[in-house]
C-alpha cells in the first residue's frame, strides 16, 4: 500500500509504503508541547518505507529540540510538520498523519504517548525498533 502527501504548498512530498491497512495502524499523540502544539497524530511501520522529497531546499527546516535525537521536517513556505527523522543512522521516520492525501482511511483513536521520562539511550532504542526505515 502507497500513501502519498507532502506539505500545503507541494515543496515536501512524501511516500509512505506499507503493508498495514490504515484502519488497523494506531496513531500516536506524542505529549511533548512541540507535538501539542501541533496536534500531532503520527503512525510508522518498522517493515515500511518512507520516501520523502524535498523541492526547493531553501523552504525546508529540521528542528530539533529537547534531547536533540530526532530532526522534525517543516516547510519554510507553508510551515506545516511533515515527518520526524531520527539524528541516526539508519535513518527512520515517524509520519504526521495529516500530511498524507489518505488521512481519513486512518479512523483509529489516536494512542496518547509520553516519553519524557525516557533516557536519551532508551529513546533512540524505541525509534529504531518503532520508526519506519527511510526509502
Amino acid at each position: 500500500m502507497e500513501h502519498q502527501g507532502g506539505c500545503h504548498c507541494g515543496n515536501i512530498s512524501l511516500v509512505f509504503r506499507t503493508d498495514v491497512a490504515p484502519e488497523r495502524m494506531v496513531p500516536i499523540a506524542c505529549q511533548c508541547v512541540f507535538c501539542r502544539k501541533h496536534n500531532v497524530s503520527a503512525v510508522a511501520d518498522p517493515q515500511g518505507r518512507l520516501d520523502i522529497r524535498i523541492g526547493n531546499d531553501a523552504d525546508f527546516a529540521r528542528y530539533r529540540f529537547g534531547l536533540r535525537t530526532a530532526d522534525y521536517l517543516i516547510c519554510r513556505r507553508c510551515g506545516v510538520y511533515v515527518a520526524a527523522i531520527t539524528a541516526d543512522a539508519p535513518k527512520r521516520a515517524l509520519v504526521i498523519v495529516n500530511c498524507l492525501d489518505s488521512r481519513d482511511r486512518f479512523t483509529t483513536a489516536p494512542m496518547e504517548a509520553d516519553y519524557s521520562g525516557e533516557t536519551e539511550a532508551e529513546r533512540r532504542e524505541r525509534r529504531r525498533k518503532g520508526w519506519t526505515p527511510l526509502a
